[in-house]
């Protein structure tokens, strides 16, 4: 999954693919690269980020989406929040919708993705707002803990409709789990307890550029590549990634 942030805050890429043209080469160097799905995103939600209104967030990914949709084969993934969203993307060809707070966002959202029988990636996050913090949260038993807030999570998506096999799982990673990197790591070499928990589920993970990583965004890169082999090892089904070519 090539990540393609059409907004200006973005902490790896923010302001890079804000054009219409832009958006449309970075796409398709991905596709080139490898990609299968693209993922984009109009409004950032790491840490310092600014809430984005809903009209905002349509003026920035409507118009990059309609002009991919008949120029890709590949999945369109997008990356929102809002339910209002959700459903004019799909109404537009986007296939997926990639959910950070885990459908505890907007109420309607699990309504939305329920008509349109698309699938929804369901992420942990240790905030309950999308925008997430800086904080060092400790944890007992890291996994457990995930797999408890994602069983729960399905739950509530399957009573409002939404098909299981449609249900993608995100573990979260970086400042989503906590500012002490050792959990991303242990999530990581745990991940093949994940799958075995959930086992209709395909596992998705954004390791990329993440801050658990350190250094600038090329160390980064550098740092993630053994973390992703070990992560398709331990059975990762979908890599979310800035940089395609890094990850293959």
């Amino acid at each position: 999954m090539g990540i393609l942030n059409v907004t200006p805050d973005s902490f790896s890429d923010g302001g890079k693919f804000n054009s219409i043209e832009k958006a449309l080469r970075h796409a398709k160097k991905m596709e080139k690269e490898g990609a299968d799905i693209i993922d984009i995103g109009g409004e950032s939600t790491g840490p310092g980020s600014k809430d984005v209104s809903e009209e905002e967030e349509l003026k920035r990914v409507m118009p990059i989406l309609k002009a991919l949709r008949p120029k890709t084969k590949l999945q369109i993934s997008i990356d929102t929040y809002k339910s209002e969203v959700a459903r004019q993307s799909l109404e537009a060809g986007a296939d997926m919708i990639n959910d950070v707070t885990g459908l505890r966002n907007d109420p309607e959202m699990a309504k939305i993705v329920a008509k349109y029988q698309c699938p929804i990636i369901i992420m942990y996050s240790k905030d309950e707002t999308p925008r997430t913090t800086v904080k060092a949260v400790h944890y007992t038993d890291v996994i457990q803990t995930i797999g408890e807030f994602l069983a729960e999570r399905i739950k509530y998506a399957k009573s409002e409709g939404i098909d299981e096999k449609n249900i993608i799982i995100d573990p979260g990673m970086g400042q989503f789990i906590s500012s002490d990197p050792k959990y991303s790591i242990e999530i990581i070499e745990r991940l093949k307890e994940l799958a075995q928990k959930f086992p209709y589920q395909k596992i998705l993970l954004g390791i990329s550029r993440k801050s658990f990583l350190e250094g600038d965004l090329n160390e980064r890169d550098k740092r993630a590549k053994p973390l992703t082999a070990l992560a398709i090892q331990n059975g990762v089904s979908i890599l979310r990634t800035h940089a395609t070519t890094h990850y293959i």
